[in-house]
């Protein structure tokens, strides 16, 4: 080897190095998930690894062989609240090479709160029949102190805040001064911390019963799937099918975003994990770096909501409103592939403004040796769809997806997981379930504050009572909380806390609790790219070296048609595949609509979202100037709204400018030649 070929090699390997350490700083940033001890003592570190090995063993133990429901979720809790004072420091700037004395106490105490859960179990359901004594009391308030300490460590202090402003609500709640609708009767520490502790109603609430039973099941699963290469089989498949069209790379981390998002269920670190290779693509090619920064953070959390899996957030819907898993992923199908649409179409037509090619098909992988390594581990994706829509139990679904992704992985070398693969699988199951773990924990106190004050009816008489009894000016009030409440929140717990704050609003106006669900679900999943707290924008700002705020920017509106889409299935909820003709406002089944109308409003969606990105961009097959732009968007959302009228009017108009654009491009491509 020359001396020039091992300088290059030295440099490529510092460049990698320098690649990977700025993309933990980007994470450390903005994803709590990434700020571990990094310890020094092996000893300590698999002593670790075993607790978190044991933890995921639990879970799969637990599916087959059930707790009662309290004892069950309390060890799901303090486990997982005693990992994360093992794992994450106190505070930004401490020591991440050793464990402080005081975590290991706090790690202790943890496992007491579940400890003496199960101890006192038959007391408290019989002999006191939930009603606290002073030592429940104590125990409930350290639990909820460690839980919002351990939220703190992990989500960052916006949700532990939030908390606490219900936290205190209760305790002020009947004093003469506060506003009529606030109003309540007093509450004593009994009352208050019973109902989180001793109760499935608080700590314990659905939401960690969501977190029990599917949420870490399917965050195990990804960790399996990590392992096994599917986050590469995504990426070589994207590249393969997208990488040499017009604006190839960001074609590609729309589509392998879209893909390992809606398994992870972290939007900002799919953002720095897929980001990593599809950012610097993107800028290679000549994208913006605040628009590569913003492709990456629209698709990832755009994958929240692509079925089959949604993040998982699908399973605590079915778990929320009792609706069947396959109706809401059915549902949520069609939205989903329209909001990718609008994504990919902005990506393509900005490639077209700036005449941004692909990348050479020799540079890229072929599509029949992609799958020919790797495709096999497609197989668990098929198995667990075909499980879930056969009716299979959710848990169980999870349970058999996991074992059958270890034994598809064994058929090729390449892929196949050895016992310390398993191993490492289950304890990277475990850490990346601490944050969603403890998040619900959290949000199982505003929930059980809710609940015990009856709060989500003075929430919901509010959101009715603004909108004075227009159904637009509600779903607009409706959106605007859903946004706040979600901002700074992964996906799950945003998701828990619109449905339970939010949601009920809208059965006023007699909307189905499905379509009510997936309207807030939408907004609290996309303050994730809404400034001012735009984490997964911010994130790929970060990785591309763009500004936050413009990334967060171009985020919004490359994301727009997923704040038009849920209006959209509001009025016309044929778009979820759903019949709501003569159903209740609680109903759990729902009929086909005829295939026509599911046609016809699949048809000018697509036509309407099209015209609305070539808005967005100003730019279809030539330049469009800012008169045109306007006439365009407007036929666009014309297109969208579900009427015959507007449909015609909107087709007229979209497709005049089309074709005037077509016409237009055509004379200046024939003029140099004709000159």
């Amino acid at each position: 080897m020359t001396k020039d070929n091992r300088d290059l090699d030295v440099e490529s390997v510092s460049a990698h190095e320098e690649d990977k350490n700025l993309n933990q700083e980007v994470l450390e940033k903005y994803d709590v998930d990434a700020k571990v001890r990094k310890l020094r003592s092996r000893n300590i570190v698999f002593a670790i690894a075993a607790i978190a090995i044991a933890y995921s063993l639990y879970h799969l133990w637990v599916t087959f062989n059930p707790l009662p429901a309290l004892q069950a979720r309390s060890i799901h809790v303090a486990v997982g609240m005693g990992l994360v004072f093992l794992v994450y420091p106190a505070f930004k700037k401490q020591d991440k090479t050793r464990i402080p004395f005081y975590d290991w106490i706090l790690f202790l105490f943890s496992l007491a709160t579940a400890g003496y859960l199960i101890y006192e179990y038959d007391a408290i359901m019989t002999t006191r029949g939930g009603i606290p004594n002073t030592l429940d009391i104590i125990m409930a308030i350290a639990t909820v102190v460690l839980v919002l300490e351990a939220a703190r460590r992990v989500t960052g202090i916006i949700l532990p805040i939030l908390a606490l402003v219900f936290l205190v609500y209760p305790f002020i709640s009947h004093f003469l001064w506060m506003p009529d609708m606030l109003m309540t009767r007093p509450f004593d520490l009994g009352d208050i911390f019973g109902q989180l502790y001793l109760k499935t109603e608080g700590l314990y609430s659905t939401a960690i019963s969501a977190s029990l039973q599917f949420i870490f099941l399917f965050i195990l699963f990804g960790a399996f799937l990590a392992k096994s290469g599917m986050g590469q089989l995504f990426n070589d498949l994207a590249m393969a099918l997208a990488g040499s069209k017009q604006g190839g790379p960001a074609k590609v981390a729309v589509i392998s975003s879209g893909f390992m998002g809606s398994i992870n269920g972290s939007a900002i670190a799919n953002v720095v994990g897929t980001g990593a290779f599809t950012i610097p693509l993107m800028k290679k090619i000549g994208y913006n770096k605040n628009f590569a920064g913003a492709v990456e953070a629209s698709a990832s959390v755009g994958g929240q909501i692509l079925p089959p899996i949604m993040g998982a957030s699908a399973f605590i819907m079915a778990e929320t409103t009792g609706i069947a898993y396959g109706t809401i992923a059915l549902a949520a199908l069609l939205p989903a592939v329209l909001y990718f649409l609008g994504v990919i179409m902005q990506v393509h037509f900005r490639a077209g403004k700036d005449s941004l090619r692909g990348i050479p098909k020799a540079d890229l992988p072929r599509t029949k040796e992609v799958l020919k390594e790797k495709g096999h581990l497609l197989l668990p994706i098929v198995g667990l769809v075909f499980m879930l829509y056969t009716g299979m139990p959710i848990a169980y679904a999870a349970f058999y997806t996991i074992v059958l992704t270890v034994v598809v992985a064994a058929f090729r070398k390449s892929t196949r997981m050895g016992v310390r693969d398993i191993l490492e699988a289950l304890e990277n199951g475990a850490r990346q379930s601490l944050s969603v773990m403890i998040a619900c924990a959290v949000v199982g106190i505003i929930i059980g504050v809710v609940s015990l004050t009856s709060f989500g009816t003075v929430m919901t008489s509010a959101i009715t009572a603004f909108g004075a009894g227009s159904l637009f000016w509600t779903l607009f009030l409706t959106m605007l909380a859903s946004i706040v409440l979600g901002m700074g929140l992964p996906s799950i717990p945003a998701y828990i806390i619109t449905a339970t704050m939010t949601a009920p609003a809208l059965a006023e106006f007699g909307i189905p609790v499905l379509v009510a669900h997936l309207f807030v679900f939408y907004f609290g999943i996309f303050a994730n790219i809404t400034p001012p707290v735009a984490l997964a924008a911010f994130a790929g700002a970060g990785v591309s070296g763009g500004d936050p705020m413009r990334t967060g920017f171009n985020a919004l509106k490359l994301a727009i048609a997923g704040f038009i889409i849920p209006y959209l299935f509001v009025y016309n909820p044929a778009m979820l595949m759903i019949d709501t003709t003569d159903v209740a406002v609680n109903a759990t089944e729902f009929a086909l609509p005829p295939i026509l109308e599911i046609i016809m409003i699949t048809i000018t969606a697509i036509i309407g979202i099209i015209a609305l990105s070539a808005a967005a961009e100003g730019y279809f097959q030539t330049r469009m100037n800012v008169v045109t732009r306007i006439l365009l968007g407007i036929g666009a959302l014309m297109t969208i709204f579900p009427e015959t009228l507007t449909d015609t009017i909107g087709l007229i108009i979209v497709l005049g400018i089309f074709a005037l654009n077509y016409m237009n491009a055509r004379k200046k491509n024939q003029s140099p030649k004709t000159a």
